[in-house]
């Protein structure tokens, strides 16, 4: 790495071993002269983050597991690197607000990521958001962060990029603008599959993604429509939308990320071939364009564009974002930890691929959230470990 300058931005990835992360590198490396790495993270996988480190020799390095922060301690200094390394959620929070990041990338998956992204919120940084459980579980707490500390919020997700990308710049003008936003869904592999088959799916099946190359949790929820329900509880509070004006249609070629349908009834789109680098660029570069790596769209070889709307048989969780959005404060966390449990335990073959919905839908018929627990970060840490004991309830019943 060239050495850092006053005018380059100091980035912190928060999961950097994961696809995300690995992509931001990617754009990362293209421009030596605008970025410089000064924080790597992830969870265990000692061996990928090492290697990170060697080629990047960024100023910190985290492991939220403690063992595996030691372990790549002692391999670090073996290679002489001298890269400090921080360990726990305690060590995620102190990298994202150090005061001389000025850019945060956050691709932590589940709500781990939620206290990092608070921390970089309130620490007035640059977030590149990835992690859209930050906003289905820190909704309006969130929100109130980004706020009050002065920090620039990029969604990331390509779907919500897309959408960002086509909005005025003046945020203060959307809410004129917006008749309502609608996502596109690539369907996932099983858009055709007879829905009486769904409970024999497993889990490669289910990890193999035709348009985009994802980690396995997100690449399941791609598969039960269940990462459009987040995106769609994460538009609500990027876009300060009313559930009503979010609408989801399937897409299967992945070239429309997402449209914005304005007050006059034109549409706005964003095009472009399925590839992560781009929002990352995006985000790295607003209100500036930079190379992403990506290869170029061909209209002439283009198939059609297809739009279909979503089978709620085969999809039938798609239906729970709005419904949480409705409910009590907090649902919308409740939706998002049962979710998290039931896609490991379908992972780990506890239990079948369509009784992912029953764990969702069974945590939120037995679970109410307490009034006042989305007030603070605790709060919604409690509420988030009280909604994963109800569905490791409903997994053990569903085993038995």
């Amino acid at each position: 790495m060239p050495p850092a300058t006053s005018s380059m931005q100091q980035v912190c990835i928060l999961g950097s071993t994961g696809s995300v992360g690995t992509s931001t590198l990617d754009v990362i490396a293209r421009h030596p002269d605008r970025y410089r790495v000064f924080a790597l993270t992830a969870h265990q996988r000692v061996d990928e983050l090492l290697a990170q480190c060697l080629q990047w020799r960024p100023a910190y390095a985290v492991m939220s597991d403690a063992a595996a922060a030691g372990r790549l301690r002692e391999r670090l200094r073996a290679e002489d690197c001298t890269t400090e390394v921080l360990a726990g959620p305690s060590g995620l929070v102190e990298i994202a607000a150090h005061p001389e990041v000025d850019c945060v990338m956050a691709a932590i998956v589940g709500a781990a990521g939620l206290a990092p992204c608070l921390a970089a919120a309130r620490a007035g940084k640059r977030l590149l958001l990835a992690n859209k459980e930050a906003l289905v579980v820190g909704g309006a707490l969130f929100m109130q962060a980004v706020q009050q500390g002065g920090a620039q919020l990029l969604p990331i997700d390509s779907e919500h990029s897309a959408i960002f990308q086509c909005l005025p710049l003046d945020r203060a003008s959307w809410p004129a603008h917006i008749a309502r936003i609608v996502l596109t869904a690539s369907g996932g592999p099983f858009r055709q599959r007879d829905p009486a088959t769904l409970r024999d799916v497993t889990p490669a099946q289910a990890c193999a993604h035709p348009n985009w190359v994802m980690g396995r949790k997100i690449s399941v929820d791609s598969a039960t429509m269940m990462n459009k329900a987040l995106e769609v509880i994460e538009a609500r509070w990027l876009f300060q939308l009313a559930p009503e004006q979010i609408e989801v249609v399937v897409h299967p070629q992945s070239i429309i990320h997402s449209m914005v349908v304005c007050r006059d009834t034109s549409v706005l789109a964003q095009l472009g071939t399925p590839d992560m680098r781009v929002p990352i660029a995006c985000g790295l570069s607003w209100p500036e364009r930079i190379e992403s790596g990506a290869a170029p769209l061909d209209f002439l070889k283009l198939s059609a564009l297809t739009f279909e709307a979503p089978d709620a048989t085969r999809f039938p969780g798609l239906q729970l974002a709005w419904e949480t959005l409705k409910a009590a404060p907090g649902s919308t966390a409740v939706l998002n930890a049962a979710n998290e449990e039931a896609v490991a335990a379908f992972l780990a073959g506890t239990i079948r691929f369509d009784q992912i919905h029953t764990v969702n839908a069974g945590t939120l018929e037995d679970f109410v959230p307490p009034a006042g627990a989305t007030g603070s970060l605790d709060g919604l840490l409690e509420l988030d470990a009280a909604a994963r004991r109800r569905a490791q309830n409903w997994v053990k019943r569903l085993r038995a």
